[in-house]
């Protein structure tokens, strides 16, 4: 019998096995303390273990993947995820046959491993009850010579201590590692008998099957065998084989997907890319672009497709900027004829545009306000009215707002301004706002006149009014009370307020008619006769208030062209004038004269009211032919509507020629004017207003007896030289009036 100490392997065959035998064997030894100097100083931990450097790289490499992930066309993805899905499903069933492949092998090896088990530890039971070692290692041998497939054979005491292996021995090691060496059972647990206990490991040299069976005899535990076994070469080789032909395919599969993605580039995603280019470009407004690869099939139906609609883009895109700049120019044609001033800004308050009329206005020069803010161009009292608006609107407070300015500068001015805004189609948005500016000076001074001339008109009609009212109270109450000649004196009053009353009535409704543009027959006109008629008339007034009423009237005077009731009232508000005027002992005449050319033919006749009164004030030359502008109001209190002058110059006008005046205070005044040649076939109107020679007709009243009436700074050459403004005459026959 021989003892376990005498039992040995050589060192080389345990030095081969070793590793193999680490996965089943426990080691015990001592532990061992290991100290790196120098490292003692460092602060800061820069290695990958450090979490924040760690948690960094991580985020660093997700948005480099994430950033090319979203680099990659559609096509490009579509490829590569058919291609991971082929790729998996074949390596799936690559794995799943490796794995059934394997899985039979292991049944195999543990079936005959533990069947192998069983037998030796049958057969060597007895050897180890009777602690025969040597009989156990020679059946050992024989047992692992005997195949290939067994990997070791250890024999474990009942504490699992080893004391026999193939191909070491455990005197061999104990002496070279000086190591306990024991067997790890799986679930620290002995085998039952009968039974194997079956678990497998894996180390460099492959895998291998662990087989634990129990050695008794007469029911009684000896101890553990142990046996190691090989996985079948044939099966190794089979797997093997199997797992490169995977690999094989899956790289196969890989490299044909990115050959595909290469031809893919070339052929597919290149027009496409270009298209997406074109579609860009078009959407961006240019309509030149054109794609010019050359490609068949539904490529070239595509790329043709899309060219002509590019084509079509273009053509429509010029026939809407011709249609375009002729409606810009349309409406700047419409803007800078806009009599009233237009200015469009845009949503910031800069201006876009400025008709001719705006720009007169405020003074600019049209090409140094474009584009510029506005207010900094209006004058700073219209400024501060306006900015407040504007901000309402560009904050969507206000849709319009208006209101009215006076300009003083140059001429003082009202403008009445409206603003209003532009919205985009949807009206939600600002687009910009357009100010129109009106002069309304006009307006406004004849709202003026408007009202002064109710004020004038009711309080002349007022007086009158009161003071017959006031009489025929006092007639009325007190009429048994008053002797015969006070009540005359007060019928005689109510009666010249009456006749007041009509004067002034027919003075409006004579000034109305001539206002409103009614029409009058023309013709010719007789002088002598108009000046007869008229100092009949007055002959008689002007004896009441011993005033000498003279005409000069040169013989043979030509017909001249005109309306005969017209200038009859012309004629009776300048004598009447003249005779209110004139005090007692004074001198009225009346001259018509013919004017001549320098060939001495005639040219137009001239009339004039001459007269030796109070006189009028230079200042006061122009506004006593306005309406209800009496003299009196400054000199004295004579009656008196204050439209005869009025209605003299409105009867002039229609005439085609003005009243002139010449006076002087307390000495006289002179009121003339000339009146064109009737010519039949020859009308004024057609023709145009005339300006007679002056220097012909300066001393037409010379050698007259006017001459010795008036001071020579009254005579017609000191009358101005200006040409006579015309105004279309109505031609219409209308009835003659009553003399006044």
């Amino acid at each position: 019998m021989v003892s376990r100490s005498d039992t040995s392997e050589h060192t080389s065959s345990a030095e081969q096995v070793l590793s193999a035998e680490q996965a089943v064997v426990q080691h015990h030894s001592q532990p061992q303390s290991h100290t790196v100097e120098g490292l003692g100083s460092l602060d800061v931990d820069h290695s990958p273990g450090n979490p924040a450097v760690g948690a960094g790289r991580w985020q660093a490499m997700w948005q480099s993947w994430r950033k090319f992930i979203l680099n990659i066309g559609l096509e490009t993805r579509l490829l590569f995820v058919a291609t991971l899905a082929f790729s998996v499903i074949l390596s799936s069933f690559t794995f799943w046959a490796i794995s059934t492949v394997q899985q039979d092998a292991q049944f195999n090896d543990t079936r005959f491993g533990r069947d192998l088990g069983l037998l030796l530890a049958a057969n060597v039971a007895p050897l180890v009850a009777e602690d025969n070692v040597n009989q156990v290692a020679q059946l050992t041998r024989q047992y692992y010579a005997s195949t290939t497939s067994i990997r070791y054979i250890l024999y474990a005491d009942p504490n699992g201590q080893i004391y026999y292996g193939i191909p070491f021995s455990n005197q061999e090691v104990k002496t070279s590692l000086n190591l306990t060496r024991r067997i790890q059972l799986p679930d620290n647990r002995p085998p039952a008998e009968g039974d194997a206990l079956v678990r497998t490991h894996v180390n460099p040299a492959g895998r291998v099957t662990d087989i634990f069976v129990g050695i008794y005899d007469q029911g009684q535990f000896l101890g553990t065998l142990g046996l190691g076994i090989n996985p079948n070469p044939a099966q190794l080789k089979s797997s093997q084989l199997a797992r490169e032909v995977s690999i094989g395919v899956f790289m196969s599969v890989w490299v044909l997907a990115i050959l595909g993605g290469v031809v893919n580039a070339f052929t597919i995603t290149r027009p496409i890319k270009d298209l997406v280019s074109g579609v860009k470009g078009i959407a961006q407004g240019n309509f030149k672009q054109r794609i010019t690869l050359q490609f068949g099939g539904e490529f070239a139906q595509l790329i043709e497709s899309f060219n002509d609609m590019a084509e079509r883009l273009q053509s429509y895109e010029e026939q809407n900027i011709e249609e375009m700049t002729a409606a810009k120019a349309r409406l700047e044609n419409l803007v800078s004829t806009i009599v009233d001033a237009a200015i469009l800004l845009d949503a910031d308050f800069r201006i876009l545009l400025a008709n001719p009329a705006a720009v007169k206005m405020f003074g600019w020069t049209a090409t140094s306000i474009l584009g510029s803010g506005i207010l900094s161009h209006l004058p700073d009292q219209l400024r501060q009215q306006i900015a407040r608006p504007l901000h309402q609107m560009a904050s969507g407070e206000l849709d319009n707002f208006e209101f009215r300015f006076t300009m003083p500068e140059p001429t003082s001015r009202v403008i009445r301004i409206n603003l209003s805004t532009v919205l985009d189609q949807r009206r939600l948005n600002l687009k910009g706002i357009v100010i129109t500016v009106q002069d309304i000076t006009r307006e406004v001074e004849l709202n003026e006149a408007k009202g002064q001339f109710i004020s004038n008109i009711s309080h002349e009609l007022r007086t009158p009014l009161c003071n017959i009212k006031s009489f025929i109270e006092v007639l009325h109450e007190y009429g048994d009370q008053l002797d015969p000649a006070e009540r005359s004196d007060y019928l005689d009053i109510a009666n010249r307020e009456t006749d007041r009353l009509t004067r002034l009535v027919n003075d409006v409704l004579d000034l109305s008619r001539l206002e409103s543009g009614r029409q009058y027959r023309f013709e010719s006109i007789d002088i002598p006769a108009l000046v007869e008629h008229t100092m009949r008339n007055y002959q008689l007034h002007a004896r009441d208030k011993t005033i000498e009423l003279r005409k000069f009237v040169d013989d043979e005077l030509p017909l001249v062209w005109g309306n005969y009731d017209l200038l009859l009232q012309v004629l009776t508000n300048l004598i009447g004038n003249a005779l209110k005027f004139t005090p007692e002992g004074g001198h009225v005449s009346l001259h018509a004269h013919t004017l001549k050319k320098a060939d001495g033919s005639p040219q137009g006749v001239r009339m004039a009211v001459a007269d030796t009164g109070i006189g009028i004030a230079p200042e006061d030359h122009d506004r006593i032919f306005g309406r209800f502008e009496r003299v009196e109001n400054r000199v004295h209190t004579l009656e008196g509507t204050g439209l005869g002058l009025a209605i003299v110059r409105n009867i002039l006008e229609k005439h085609h020629t003005q009243v002139r005046l010449d006076s002087v205070v307390s000495q006289g005044s002179t009121f003339w004017f000339d009146l064109h040649l009737y010519d039949v076939g020859l009308d004024p109107e057609e023709t145009g207003a005339w300006a007679p020679d002056l220097e012909s007709a300066a001393c037409f009243l010379k050698d007259k007896p006017l001459e010795s009436l008036l001071p020579e700074s009254v005579l017609p050459e000191t009358v101005p030289r200006e040409p006579v403004p015309r105004e279309p005459v109505p031609r219409e026959p209308v009835p003659r009036e009553t003399d006044a």
